[in-house]
Protein backbone atom coordinates (compact mmCIF):
# COMPACT_ATOMS: atom_id res chain seq x y z
CA UNK A 1 0.00 0.00 0.00
CA UNK A 2 1.44 3.70 -0.85
CA UNK A 3 -0.92 5.35 1.40
CA UNK A 4 -2.43 4.75 4.99
CA UNK A 5 -5.65 6.29 6.14
CA UNK A 6 -6.04 6.39 9.70
CA UNK A 7 -9.63 6.32 10.83
CA UNK A 8 -10.65 9.30 13.18
CA UNK A 9 -9.89 8.68 16.39
CA UNK A 10 -11.75 9.67 20.15
CA UNK A 11 -11.10 12.32 21.41
CA UNK A 12 -9.01 10.71 24.34
CA UNK A 13 -6.76 8.76 21.51
CA UNK A 14 -5.90 11.84 19.99
CA UNK A 15 -2.08 12.02 18.87
CA UNK A 16 0.00 13.94 21.33
CA UNK A 17 1.24 16.96 20.50
CA UNK A 18 2.56 20.28 22.37
CA UNK A 19 2.47 23.28 19.78
CA UNK A 20 5.79 25.34 20.08
CA UNK A 21 4.63 28.00 17.88
CA UNK A 22 1.41 28.93 16.19
CA UNK A 23 1.82 26.31 13.81
CA UNK A 24 -1.61 24.69 14.87
CA UNK A 25 -3.67 28.05 14.17
CA UNK A 26 -2.08 28.81 10.93
CA UNK A 27 -3.01 25.29 9.76
CA UNK A 28 -6.50 25.66 10.69
CA UNK A 29 -6.46 28.65 8.77
CA UNK A 30 -4.82 26.97 5.86
CA UNK A 31 -7.70 24.22 6.19
CA UNK A 32 -10.30 26.85 6.59
CA UNK A 33 -9.13 28.66 3.50
CA UNK A 34 -8.62 25.95 1.22
CA UNK A 35 -4.64 26.61 0.85
CA UNK A 36 -2.38 24.02 0.68
CA UNK A 37 0.55 23.65 3.15
CA UNK A 38 4.21 22.92 3.36
CA UNK A 39 5.84 21.71 5.85
CA UNK A 40 10.23 22.02 6.49
CA UNK A 41 11.92 20.29 9.33
CA UNK A 42 14.39 17.97 10.13
CA UNK A 43 13.89 14.12 10.26
CA UNK A 44 11.79 13.17 13.15
CA UNK A 45 11.10 16.35 14.78
CA UNK A 46 7.58 15.84 14.50
CA UNK A 47 6.34 16.75 11.23
CA UNK A 48 4.23 13.59 11.06
CA UNK A 49 2.61 13.65 14.46
CA UNK A 50 1.61 17.41 13.78
CA UNK A 51 -0.92 16.34 10.92
CA UNK A 52 -1.81 13.27 12.53
CA UNK A 53 -2.72 16.18 14.96
CA UNK A 54 -4.59 18.43 13.22
CA UNK A 55 -6.64 15.65 11.41
CA UNK A 56 -8.24 14.28 14.23
CA UNK A 57 -8.85 17.93 15.50
CA UNK A 58 -10.39 18.90 12.66
CA UNK A 59 -12.14 15.06 12.82
CA UNK A 60 -11.36 14.40 8.99
CA UNK A 61 -9.71 11.18 6.96
CA UNK A 62 -5.97 11.39 7.02
CA UNK A 63 -4.43 10.14 3.80
CA UNK A 64 -0.92 9.53 4.59
CA UNK A 65 1.90 8.83 1.44
CA UNK A 66 5.91 8.08 2.13
CA UNK A 67 7.31 9.19 -1.14
CA UNK A 68 10.52 7.72 -2.70
CA UNK A 69 12.33 7.47 -5.72
CA UNK A 70 9.85 5.64 -7.60
CA UNK A 71 6.95 7.09 -6.56
CA UNK A 72 4.96 8.42 -9.79
CA UNK A 73 2.08 10.67 -10.23
CA UNK A 74 -0.02 7.38 -11.04
CA UNK A 75 0.52 5.91 -7.81
CA UNK A 76 -1.25 9.32 -6.40
CA UNK A 77 -3.59 9.35 -8.92
CA UNK A 78 -4.31 5.95 -9.71
CA UNK A 79 -4.77 3.26 -12.36
CA UNK A 80 -6.18 0.45 -14.50
CA UNK A 81 -5.83 -2.82 -12.95
CA UNK A 82 -6.93 -6.44 -13.56
CA UNK A 83 -9.81 -7.52 -11.10
CA UNK A 84 -11.85 -10.84 -11.73
CA UNK A 85 -10.72 -10.88 -15.55
CA UNK A 86 -11.61 -7.26 -16.15
CA UNK A 87 -9.76 -4.02 -16.16
CA UNK A 88 -10.72 -1.44 -13.80
CA UNK A 89 -10.23 1.63 -12.28
CA UNK A 90 -8.73 2.54 -9.11
CA UNK A 91 -7.91 5.31 -7.32
CA UNK A 92 -4.90 6.88 -5.61
CA UNK A 93 -4.67 8.18 -2.39
CA UNK A 94 -4.81 11.83 -3.84
CA UNK A 95 -7.78 10.84 -6.08
CA UNK A 96 -9.45 9.65 -3.15
CA UNK A 97 -9.11 12.14 -1.09
CA UNK A 98 -10.04 14.58 -3.84
CA UNK A 99 -12.88 12.57 -4.66
CA UNK A 100 -14.27 12.24 -1.19
CA UNK A 101 -12.74 14.61 1.44
CA UNK A 102 -9.98 14.91 3.64
CA UNK A 103 -5.96 15.87 4.47
CA UNK A 104 -3.99 14.39 1.40
CA UNK A 105 -0.03 14.42 3.34
CA UNK A 106 3.10 13.57 0.72
CA UNK A 107 5.68 12.72 3.30
CA UNK A 108 9.13 13.88 2.18
CA UNK A 109 7.68 14.95 -0.92
CA UNK A 110 11.22 16.06 -2.40
CA UNK A 111 11.83 12.38 -2.72
CA UNK A 112 9.25 11.51 -5.27
CA UNK A 113 9.80 12.03 -9.05
CA UNK A 114 9.37 15.14 -11.08
CA UNK A 115 6.30 14.31 -12.94
CA UNK A 116 4.46 14.00 -9.59
CA UNK A 117 4.41 18.33 -8.79
CA UNK A 118 2.95 18.13 -12.15
CA UNK A 119 -0.07 16.57 -11.30
CA UNK A 120 0.27 18.80 -7.75
CA UNK A 121 0.27 22.33 -9.40
CA UNK A 122 -3.94 22.23 -10.20
CA UNK A 123 -4.50 21.39 -6.85
CA UNK A 124 -2.70 24.29 -5.08
CA UNK A 125 -3.81 27.26 -6.66
CA UNK A 126 -7.44 28.53 -6.77
CA UNK A 127 -8.46 26.12 -9.31
CA UNK A 128 -7.98 23.04 -6.88
CA UNK A 129 -8.39 20.71 -9.64
CA UNK A 130 -6.99 16.81 -10.30
CA UNK A 131 -7.21 16.11 -14.22
CA UNK A 132 -7.20 12.07 -14.54
CA UNK A 133 -6.08 11.57 -17.99
CA UNK A 134 -6.57 8.12 -17.82
CA UNK A 135 -10.35 8.32 -16.99
CA UNK A 136 -11.03 11.71 -19.08
CA UNK A 137 -12.16 12.90 -15.91
CA UNK A 138 -11.36 16.25 -14.50
CA UNK A 139 -12.04 16.35 -10.17
CA UNK A 140 -12.59 19.62 -8.65
CA UNK A 141 -11.88 19.29 -4.98
CA UNK A 142 -14.59 19.77 -2.25
CA UNK A 143 -13.91 22.29 0.42
CA UNK A 144 -12.91 19.42 2.53
CA UNK A 145 -9.99 18.80 0.94
CA UNK A 146 -6.15 20.07 1.88
CA UNK A 147 -3.24 19.48 0.61
CA UNK A 148 0.07 18.74 2.96
CA UNK A 149 3.56 18.37 2.16
CA UNK A 150 6.50 17.69 3.93
CA UNK A 151 10.28 17.58 3.33
CA UNK A 152 13.74 18.54 5.01
CA UNK A 153 15.67 21.30 3.48
CA UNK A 154 18.93 20.61 5.30
CA UNK A 155 18.90 16.91 3.43
CA UNK A 156 18.54 17.89 -0.03
CA UNK A 157 21.10 17.96 -2.75
CA UNK A 158 21.40 19.34 -6.21
CA UNK A 159 19.13 16.66 -7.57
CA UNK A 160 16.40 16.62 -5.20
CA UNK A 161 15.38 19.91 -4.73
CA UNK A 162 11.70 21.16 -4.67
CA UNK A 163 11.23 24.08 -7.16
CA UNK A 164 11.00 27.59 -6.07
CA UNK A 165 8.01 27.92 -8.89
CA UNK A 166 6.78 24.44 -6.34
CA UNK A 167 7.32 26.02 -2.95
CA UNK A 168 5.43 29.09 -4.02
CA UNK A 169 2.45 27.70 -4.04
CA UNK A 170 2.10 26.53 -0.38
CA UNK A 171 1.63 28.22 3.01
CA UNK A 172 4.65 27.22 4.52
CA UNK A 173 5.64 26.19 8.36
CA UNK A 174 9.64 26.08 9.42
CA UNK A 175 9.95 23.35 12.25
CA UNK A 176 12.66 22.34 14.53
CA UNK A 177 12.98 20.21 17.49
CA UNK A 178 11.11 20.57 20.70
CA UNK A 179 12.00 23.04 22.99
CA UNK A 180 14.00 20.50 25.82
CA UNK A 181 10.79 21.01 28.08
CA UNK A 182 8.41 20.24 25.56
CA UNK A 183 10.84 17.47 24.24
CA UNK A 184 10.57 15.48 27.40
CA UNK A 185 6.82 15.72 27.95
CA UNK A 186 6.45 14.12 24.47
CA UNK A 187 9.46 11.18 25.08
CA UNK A 188 7.49 10.76 28.73
CA UNK A 189 3.60 10.65 27.04
CA UNK A 190 4.56 8.11 23.98
CA UNK A 191 6.70 5.95 26.50
CA UNK A 192 5.40 6.52 30.40
CA UNK A 193 9.40 7.04 30.94
CA UNK A 194 9.87 9.38 34.39
CA UNK A 195 10.82 13.12 34.18
CA UNK A 196 14.01 12.47 34.95
CA UNK A 197 15.41 9.92 32.49
CA UNK A 198 13.47 11.88 29.84
CA UNK A 199 15.26 15.18 30.45
CA UNK A 200 18.29 13.38 30.46
CA UNK A 201 17.86 11.69 27.18
CA UNK A 202 16.69 15.09 26.19
CA UNK A 203 20.33 16.46 27.17
CA UNK A 204 22.05 14.19 25.21
CA UNK A 205 20.26 14.71 22.23
CA UNK A 206 21.17 18.56 22.96
CA UNK A 207 24.48 17.75 23.18
CA UNK A 208 25.29 15.76 20.04
CA UNK A 209 22.98 17.91 18.07
CA UNK A 210 25.43 21.02 18.57
CA UNK A 211 28.64 18.94 18.32
CA UNK A 212 31.15 20.41 15.99
CA UNK A 213 33.76 17.82 14.00
CA UNK A 214 31.42 15.01 13.80
CA UNK A 215 30.33 14.11 10.67
CA UNK A 216 26.24 13.06 10.42
CA UNK A 217 23.80 13.32 7.95
CA UNK A 218 21.14 13.85 10.22
CA UNK A 219 20.83 14.86 13.71
CA UNK A 220 19.26 12.56 16.54
CA UNK A 221 15.53 12.85 15.81
CA UNK A 222 12.77 13.21 19.18
CA UNK A 223 11.40 10.23 17.39
CA UNK A 224 14.70 8.41 17.97
CA UNK A 225 14.69 9.40 21.75
CA UNK A 226 11.23 7.59 21.83
CA UNK A 227 12.75 4.67 20.79
CA UNK A 228 14.95 4.88 23.08
CA UNK A 229 12.85 5.74 26.03
CA UNK A 230 10.98 2.81 25.03
CA UNK A 231 14.19 0.43 25.18
CA UNK A 232 14.44 1.95 28.80
CA UNK A 233 10.84 0.95 29.99
CA UNK A 234 10.75 -2.44 29.02
CA UNK A 235 14.44 -2.99 31.15
CA UNK A 236 17.64 -2.30 28.59
CA UNK A 237 20.13 -0.68 30.20
CA UNK A 238 20.93 2.88 29.54
CA UNK A 239 24.20 2.01 27.39
CA UNK A 240 22.50 -0.50 25.12
CA UNK A 241 19.07 1.66 25.03
CA UNK A 242 21.65 4.72 23.44
CA UNK A 243 23.25 2.35 21.05
CA UNK A 244 20.26 0.83 19.14
CA UNK A 245 17.98 3.86 19.57
CA UNK A 246 20.62 6.38 19.02
CA UNK A 247 24.11 6.20 18.21
CA UNK A 248 23.69 3.26 15.74
CA UNK A 249 20.79 4.43 13.52
CA UNK A 250 23.04 8.08 13.45
CA UNK A 251 25.82 6.54 11.67
CA UNK A 252 28.17 3.61 10.50
CA UNK A 253 31.42 5.08 10.76
CA UNK A 254 33.07 3.49 13.90
CA UNK A 255 34.98 6.64 14.36
CA UNK A 256 31.42 9.24 14.17
CA UNK A 257 30.08 6.51 16.61
CA UNK A 258 33.09 6.81 19.03
CA UNK A 259 32.88 10.04 19.16
CA UNK A 260 29.05 10.16 19.59
CA UNK A 261 29.61 7.58 22.77
CA UNK A 262 32.41 9.88 24.00
CA UNK A 263 30.53 13.14 23.94
CA UNK A 264 27.63 11.18 25.66
CA UNK A 265 29.76 9.63 28.43
CA UNK A 266 31.19 13.19 29.29
CA UNK A 267 27.66 14.82 29.38
CA UNK A 268 26.33 11.85 31.76
CA UNK A 269 29.76 12.58 34.17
Amino acid sequence: MLATVKALPDAADMPFYTPAGNECRVFEAAWHRKLPLLLKGPTGCGKTRFVSHMAARLGVPLYTVSCHDDLTAADLTGRYLLKGGETVWVDGPLTRAVRHGGICYLDEVVEARKDVTVVLHPLTDDRRLLPLERTGELLTAPDNFMLVASYNPGYQNLLKQLKPSTRQRFLAIEFDFPAPEIEAEVIMSETGIDAETARLLVRIAGNIRTLKGVDLEEAVSTRLLVYCATLLDAGFAFDDALRCAVIEPLSDDADVKAGLIEAISILRG
